[in-house]
This record gives structure tokens, C-alpha cells and sequence, in this order.
């Protein structure tokens, strides 16, 4: 007993007798200790997405490209394939992780919505076990939190690509890092091949990946070189390597070539892109804001060298690594030239990740620029989706405005020319044209990557006179498809009438119907 007159336990001989000292917070505290290391913190990180995104929860218009993934999908499930039914260039993989979206139970929307809220925070897990190589526990937590409150910024917050395959790359970086600290590790083959495989899945979903797949591989091969592995083991494992990267690219041709439509397949992936055109100084527009968005990141990264040797430590070997990792992830974003917003995404994961010891509270004088990093991505990852809702429309007006479309349908096609693609989801609506994604029609960029003239497709889609067309209200547009505005313009002046005009979000919208005597009566809808 001690002074206080509580019991404290007692030894006999060797062993210990534990016994009760009347609090009640031990078998609370021994709870905590038997749940997983990992779960805690991948909570704080699903919390802080569903806080800072619960208005855009159920908003069926947060981004164009989410609303194309989630509608080919639905069609992919009623028998629909992608690059022949409905075209587009992203990699079939994205298709499939939606489809899995809409297999699940309630929503699909909701699902694919809490599925980027999983991945999310996955990745703002690995990117704190990734920073924990350079960084300590709480500066690695607030780099995944960097992450988190970031994506947003650049149109990233729900269901956009890099959201799903940033996970599957940070996850082969973090085998990669583990298996550079290892000498003469006798699993290496096998981590190199877990690694590979996870960065040919997240190939098919952005085929952009191959930057940062081809960098770390030949970090894997260094690690074997460094084990004084023969030069024929390296070029053996490295084809091992490369086979097992491209496995999931293989099964996808592989799949297209038996049904016979390989060359549809080989052009949407690997041939279109390289055929679109430029807009021009938009796109270094573009690029300047980016840069101008992450100077934060910049400012933790290109100042934490400092801040970590004046606490006394030196750089560890992974490090360099990381560094490389974040360098090729840049390269592989400037090399493409179009600069969307979304680009920038992947690039958040290695640069949280430096940035990391910036976050360290290491001397009062530089704590300033963690705080300024956390506090800019908190104030930017709110400020551009409230932007985002306000330009592109609430749930309850896009209710209102899909009613305004739905009692004009009469079982024939809506025909998006300009718009939001959600309308074809929550319509019954037969799909006009195999190009929906109004970009591939209506710009000028588009007009010579898609694989058909999109002039002579608009004019084949008025013919077959759907039932209504949507078009935005007259305004200044950048480089649109001024052959196909005129075939719009003439074909609706011809037959068509405006009926309504809807404003959603900041866009007025026109929808025209077909004139009286052209219409059929209302009939079951043939697209379902």
C-alpha cells in the first residue's frame, strides 16, 4: 500500500500479482491498445473528408467527368460497351471500379460518393506512413491531413480519377520504400511484383501512371543492383516486372480482341489523345494558377531540409527516393500539356509527403509554414466546391430542371449538345450518339481526336429528332466547334421550338422540344 492507500500490486517470489487499484479507466485504455495502430488515424481522416464535403453529398452535378463515369457504368450494367456503345479515352478500369459503384446496394450515386470518401482517406493513411520516413508522427498525421483538405482545391474532392488511383500509387511507393531499407532481401522479386501489379491497376485507370510506375520499378531495380544481383537476374526480373505491370493493360486488350473490337479499343486508349488539339494560351493559364495554388507545398517542401537539420538529424536514404518520386510525378504532369486542375492531383501525394517536416513544430520562428499550408488547404479545399456548387447548380435545382425535361420525353433521346450528363442518369432517355460527352461535339479541340466527324454526327443525331435538346443561352465561348453550332442553329431554327429557359448554377440553360406537328404521342421509353 502506498501513501496515498492505494493498492499497488504485489510480487511473491518471481511472479506478479496483479491487483485492483480502483480505477476504472485501465480496462478503457487496454481497449484502445488492442484495436489496429492504423485505425484511429484512418478515422480522424474519413471524419475530415465528411465534414469538409458533406454538401456535396447526393449532388448529382459536382463534376462532368464523375457524372460520365457513373453514367457509362450504369450502361456498362445494362450491356453496354465502353469505346462501342459509348466513347470515350479513359482506360476501361475507371469504367469497372464504378460499375463495382453501382452493384453495391442504395444509391449509386451515394456509392460511388462514400467510395472516394474510403480512398481518400486510405491515401491520407499511407502518405503518413510515408512521411513518417522523414517526418515525426504528428507532422506525418498533418501531412495526410494536407492531403485530404487539398484534393478539393483542384476539383479532386469526390469521385475524380486520381482520388481512386492515388491509393493504389502511394501503396506501391510505400512497398518500395520498405523494400529499399532491406539488404539482401530474398523477398524482394515478390514486393517488386505486389508493387508492379498495384501500379498496373491504377494504369488502367489513368494511363499517366506509367511515369511514376517506370520510376519506381527502377528503384526496385537499384535495390537488387545494390545487392550485387548478376546482370542477367536483372534483366530477367525486370521483364518479370514489366509483365506483371502491364498484366491488367494485357487482360483488357485481350478482352476486346476476342469480342472483335480491338481497334475501337486500341484508338480510344492510345491514339486519340495524341490527335486532340491545343487551346492554346488557356492552357498556361491554367498552369500558372496551379503552380500558384501549391506555392505552400512549395514553401514546406523547399524549406524543410533547413527545418530538419537544425533539430540535429540526418536525411535518411529514403529520402532521396521520395524526392525522386515527386520530381517524375511533376515531369509526367508537364508533359502532357492540357494542365486541368485535376491533373495536379496525383502530384499532392509525393509533395504532402515532402512536405512533411515542414509540419514539425521545430523552431517558433518556422512553425509558421506548416501553419500556413494546413490553413490555405483548409481554406482552399472549402472555398472551390462551394465555387463549384454555386456555378454548377444545387440538387434541388437540378430536380427542378430535370421535371422541366422529363414532361417533354416521349420515349424517344434527350440530346445533351451542351450540359450537365447527369440528365441522361435520371432521365429515361435513349442515348443519341456514341459521343454524349458534349466536349467531343461541341469544341474545337475535340473535332479531330474522336474518331468520326462530329459535324456529320450532329447532323445524323437531328435527323433521328430527339425528343428535346439542351443548349446553353448565347454566350462568349473558348474555341467552340463552330461547324457544329451552325448545324445546331439551323437544324433548330428548322424544326424545334424553345419551350423553357432554366438557369443551373450560373449556366441559362434553353430546352427546345420538337414543333407540334412533329411530335409523336408519349409513349414507354425504348432506351429502358
Amino acid at each position: 500500500m502506498n501513501e496515498a492507500g492505494a493498492i499497488t500490486p504485489a510480487t511473491v517470489g518471481a511472479v506478479a500479482i496483479p491487483v485492483s487499484t480502483g480505477r476504472t479507466s485501465r480496462p478503457i485504455a487496454t481497449g484502445l491498445q488492442r484495436l489496429p495502430s492504423w485505425l484511429i488515424p484512418a478515422l480522424a481522416y474519413l471524419g475530415l473528408f465528411l465534414i469538409t464535403r458533406s454538401f456535396l453529398f447526393g449532388n448529382p452535378v459536382v463534376h462532368i467527368d464523375e457524372q460520365f463515369y457513373l453514367l457509362v457504368a450504369e450502361r456498362m450494367r445494362d450491356g453496354a460497351v465502353p469505346y462501342v456503345d459509348i466513347w470515350d479515352r479513359k482506360p476501361i478500369g475507371l469504367f469497372i471500379l464504378y460499375e463495382a459503384f453501382t452493384a453495391l446496394p442504395g444509391d449509386a450515386l451515394l456509392a460511388y460518393q462514400f467510395g472516394a470518401a474510403l480512398a481518400t482517406a486510405g491515401t491520407a493513411l499511407v502518405i503518413s506512413r510515408l512521411a513518417r520516413e522523414i517526418a515525426s508522427p504528428a507532422a506525418s498525421w498533418q501531412a495526410g491531413a494536407a492531403y485530404v483538405l487539398f484534393m478539393p482545391a483542384f476539383n479532386a474532392g469526390m469521385g475524380q480519377a486520381p482520388v481512386f488511383y492515388n491509393l493504389l500509387v502511394a501503396g506501391a511507393a510505400l512497398i518500395v520504400v520498405d523494400a529499399m531499407k532491406r539488404n539482401e532481401d530474398q523477398a524482394l522479386v515478390g514486393r517488386g511484383c505486389a508493387a508492379m501489379l498495384l501500379l498496373g491497376l491504377a494504369i488502367q485507370i489513368k494511363y499517366t501512371v506509367i511515369f511514376e510506375g517506370a520510376a519506381l520499378g527502377l528503384m526496385l531495380l537499384a535495390r537488387g543492383f545494390a545487392d550485387i544481383w548478376t546482370m542477367r537476374r536483372l534483366a530477367g526480373v525486370a521483364l518479370l516486372w514489366v509483365a506483371v505491370a502491364l498484366l491488367p493493360t494485357l487482360a483488357a486488350i485481350s478482352w476486346y480482341a476476342g469480342i472483335g473490337h480491338l481497334d475501337a479499343f486500341i484508338y480510344a486508349n492510345f491514339v486519340s489523345i495524341f490527335e486532340r488539339g491545343s487551346d492554346g494560351a488557356r492552357s498556361y493559364g491554367r498552369l500558372a494558377k496551379e503552380f500558384a495554388a501549391l506555392l505552400p507545398v512549395w514553401l514546406a517542401i523547399f524549406r524543410a531540409p533547413r527545418m530538419f537539420d537544425t533539430s540535429g538529424g540526418l536525411w535518411p536514404r529514403s529520402h532521396g527516393m521520395l524526392k525522386i518520386w515527386g520530381a517524375v510525378a511533376c515531369l509526367g504532369f508537364l508533359l502532357f500539356g492540357t494542365w486541368y486542375d485535376h491533373y495536379v492531383a496525383p502530384l499532392l501525394v509525393p509533395l504532402c509527403v515532402l512536405a512533411a517536416p515542414a509540419l514539425a513544430r521545430v523552431q517558433r520562428g518556422q512553425r509558421w509554414y506548416g501553419r500556413f499550408l494546413l490553413g490555405f488547404a483548409a481554406l482552399a479545399g472549402t472555398v472551390v466546391p462551394v465555387y463549384q456548387v454555386w456555378r454548377h447548380g444545387t440538387t434541388a435545382q437540378y430536380a427542378e430542371m430535370s421535371a422541366l425535361i422529363a414532361q417533354e420525353m416521349r420515349g424517344g433521346c434527350l440530346f445533351i449538345f451542351e450540359g450537365e450528363l447527369a440528365f441522361y442518369r435520371t432521365i429515361p432517355t435513349c442515348l443519341p450518339t456514341t459521343r454524349i460527352f458534349p466536349n467531343h461535339l461541341n469544341t474545337f479541340i475535340e473535332s479531330t481526336a474522336v474518331g468520326m466527324d462530329p459535324t456529320a454526327e450532329v447532323r445524323r443525331i437531328l435527323a433521328h429528332r430527339p425528343d428535346v435538346v439542351l443548349m446553353w443561352a448565347p454566350q462568349k465561348l473558348y474555341l467552340p466547334n463552330l461547324e457544329t453550332r451552325a448545324v445546331m442553329a439551323k437544324g433548330l431554327a428548322r424544326e424545334y421550338e424553345r419551350y423553357a429557359r432554366y438557369t443551373l448554377g450560373t449556366r441559362e440553360y434553353w430546352l427546345y422540344r420538337l414543333r407540334p406537328n412533329l411530335r409523336k404521342p408519349a409513349g414507354p421509353n425504348a432506351a429502358r
